[in-house]
């Protein structure tokens, strides 16, 4: 029955609203796809009278996790370059001979749709496995119009083959293809006026992205791209200040960005410009583990403007070859120094917001997505403190038991 009433009852229940409020014992109530109630267990209305009960056996319950940046579909691997990195070559010399990313590039164009989808469902799969409902999908391998659009067209199938909520994001601007040497203006001119309102109107984008970086692309760049989204009606994000300093976090706090990724090097301006724009700030602590970057992101900044904080993987297979949310927790909790109450904040109300999709996921409130993940643990902290071990008992997916 798809409107059926379901309760989950005699669980530990972490709603990961503003207040993060928790339930103990509480329970929730499913309607279809939908929360109906949430509460303590002994507040449940006596009117509702449900078509089927869910004994939790007093386990944790948390929203469904949402993985907000990842590069999860590409083909190949480039571990050798994570070899020459430990060797001592950086990633920009990587990327400056050719490598780095325009190696992915070469790899993605010769694979079939197919072949992407194949090499990128495992890594799927790991997610789903660790209680992550909701995963954010970019392009930014192809580098040509008809390679983004087969990117983005896996990505879309990847959603209808497992039951997970996934958004796509346009990264054209990821990294300047061979065909664009020395015209990089023309190469973003191309995105903007051409390939963008294209795949936007073929449903295949939900969000833009760019690089913005002196291995990538400028703050003047990113005008002409928010430019272009904005007359579309394209939420945009960026890529900002993970090697340097341009100024784009400033940019993109401007024209309201929903996130800002990396941040490195950002300080307190920056902080305060994206907690104004209620621009959230995306911390990588994957990616900063596997470059051995030193300098971090400003999280004291961060903290004192009130900025949201959400964490993802950065899945991708040159600064981040790995699909476990919960080992980037973790990384964020020791590296970047979270508590295990904003790690987990950053993987649910805040990792919605950098989607966009704070209405519907990230909490677990009446209206809400019937979402959420069951956890044989002691309290939510351990979610912030294993390292290879997942705890994830169960998966509820739009109030149907996943596994």
């Amino acid at each position: 029955m798809p409107d059926a009433l379901h309760l989950w009852r005699n669980a530990r229940i972490a709603a990961c609203d503003a207040a993060m409020t928790r339930f103990a014992p509480g329970a929730l109530l499913t309607r279809g796809a939908r929360i109906e109630w949430v509460g303590t267990e002994s507040d449940l209305p006596g009117e509702y009278r449900p078509d089927e009960a869910h004994d939790l056996r007093g386990a944790w319950v948390t929203p469904g996790l949402i993985d907000c940046h990842t590069h999860l579909v590409f083909a190949g691997s480039r571990a050798a370059e994570y070899s020459e990195r430990l060797r001592g070559r950086s990633y920009q010399e990587i990327a400056r001979a050719g490598g780095g990313i325009l190696s992915t590039m070469r790899a993605v164009r010769a694979a079939s749709e197919q072949q992407l989808f194949d090499e990128s469902l495992p890594r799927l799969e790991a997610l789903l496995a660790e209680g992550v409902t909701t995963v954010e999908i970019k392009s930014g391998y192809g580098l040509t119009l008809k390679d983004e659009a087969k990117m983005l067209r896996v990505a879309r199938s990847l959603a209808h083959a497992l039951p997970v909520t996934i958004t796509t994001t346009l990264l054209a601007a990821h990294a300047l293809p061979p065909e664009y040497a020395g015209r990089a203006d023309a190469y973003i001119e191309a995105i903007a006026q051409e390939w963008l309102p294209k795949l936007h109107e073929e449903g295949l984008v939900d969000a833009i992205d760019i690089f913005c970086e002196k291995v990538g692309f400028s703050v003047a760049q990113a005008e002409t791209l928010f430019d272009a989204a904005g007359r579309l009606g394209v939420p945009v994000k960026m890529h900002a200040e993970q090697l340097s300093n341009l100024g784009g976090s400033l940019l993109a706090a401007r024209r309201g960005a929903l996130s800002c990724d990396h941040l490195e090097y950002a300080a307190e301006a920056e902080a305060r410009a994206l907690a104004a724009a209620g621009t959230v700030a995306v911390l990588l602590p994957v990616a900063f583990f596997c470059l051995a970057e030193e300098r971090k992101p400003p999280l004291s900044a961060l903290r004192q403007s009130g900025a949201g904080m959400a964490i993802a993987t950065d899945c991708n297979p040159g600064s981040a070859p790995g699909s476990s949310l919960l080992l980037a927790m973790s990384m964020a909790t020791r590296l970047f120094g979270l508590t295990c109450e904003e790690a987990l904040a950053g993987v649910t109300r805040h990792a919605a917001r950098a989607l966009g999709m704070q209405a519907q996921r990230g909490s677990l409130a009446a209206g809400m997505a019937a979402d959420f993940a069951v956890w044989s643990i002691a309290g939510p902290e351990e979610l912030g403190y294993w390292s290879g071990f997942n705890p994830c008992r169960s998966l509820v997916k739009a109030g149907r038991q996943v596994f």
